[in-house]
C-alpha cells in the first residue's frame, strides 16, 4: 500500500472494523429463535420462513433498516440486538490502524450500510467513534453502498477524491459499485467472520489483517 497516493480511507464497519459473526448469529440464529417462539414454530420452521424473506431483500437499502424488519417481522429488532450486544468484537490491529492512520494524516471515514439505531449500537460498545473523523450511514443518502449512484451522492456529505481515497469493505458488490465509480484503490476481506471460513475473493485485492497495511 502506497500510503503516499492516498488522502481518504473509507471504512466499513461490519466484517471490516468490526468482526461479523455479532450480525450473522444476530440474524441466523437470535432472530429465528425469537420467531419460532412467537409464532409457536420450531427453529427450522422459523429458518425456512425468514431466510427466503432475508435473500429477497439483500442489496437493497431495506435490508439494512431496523425499523423495516421490527415493522416485517413484528419484533423489535434494536432491542433483540442489545441482547446479545456482548457479542459485538473489533477485529484484530483495528485500533492500531485507525491511530496509525490519524498520525499519517488520513482521512478517516466509516462508510456504513448499518441503519442508525444499529449504528449507535456499535459505536457505544466499541471505542470506534473516537478514532474516526467522520461517520456516515446510506440510510442518509437513502440508498445502499451497492449502487453507484451512493458514491456519487457521498459527495454532498464528504468531500474527497475517487483517485486519491481508499476503501476497504468486505462487501463485495459495493467494492464493484465503488470501482465503477471511479474510486482508485480498494481492499476487500478475507474473513469477515472470525467464526467462518475464509471468503473467497477473486476480483479484488484483500487483506486477511490490518496489521498487512498498517502506515508507518
Amino acid at each position: 500500500m502506497d500510503w503516499n497516493e492516498i488522502d481518504s480511507v473509507f471504512l466499513d464497519m461490519d466484517g471490516t472494523l468490526l468482526d461479523l459473526h455479532f450480525d450473522n448469529h444476530f440474524w441466523l440464529e437470535h432472530v429465528p429463535q425469537r420467531y419460532a417462539e412467537k409464532h409457536g414454530l420450531s427453529r427450522q420452521q422459523a429458518l425456512d420462513k425468514l431466510i427466503p424473506l432475508f435473500k429477497s431483500m439483500e442489496g437493497t437499502i431495506d435490508w439494512y433498516c431496523v425499523d423495516y424488519w421490527t415493522k416485517e417481522l413484528e419484533l423489535d429488532i434494536a432491542l433483540l440486538k442489545e441482547e446479545i450486544k456482548h457479542l459485538i468484537q473489533v477485529h484484530p490491529f483495528v485500533i492500531e490502524f485507525l491511530k496509525n492512520l490519524a498520525k499519517a494524516g488520513k482521512r478517516r471515514v466509516l462508510v456504513t450500510n448499518a441503519h442508525q439505531k444499529s449504528l449507535n449500537l456499535k459505536m457505544n460498545n466499541t471505542p470506534l467513534s473516537g478514532l474516526l473523523d467522520s461517520i456516515i450511514s446510506a440510510h442518509q443518502l437513502g440508498i445502499p453502498k451497492e449502487e453507484v449512484n451512493f458514491w456519487e451522492q457521498l459527495s454532498s456529505l464528504e468531500t474527497y477524491d475517487p483517485q486519491r481515497t481508499l476503501l476497504i469493505d468486505d462487501n463485495l458488490s459495493a467494492l464493484a459499485s465503488a470501482k465503477e465509480y471511479g474510486i482508485r484503490h480498494l481492499l476487500a476481506i478475507y474473513k469477515p467472520d472470525s467464526k467462518a471460513d475464509i471468503k473467497k475473493v477473486d476480483s479484488f485485492q484483500a487483506i486477511h489483517s490490518f496489521k498487512e497495511i498498517m502506515p508507518e
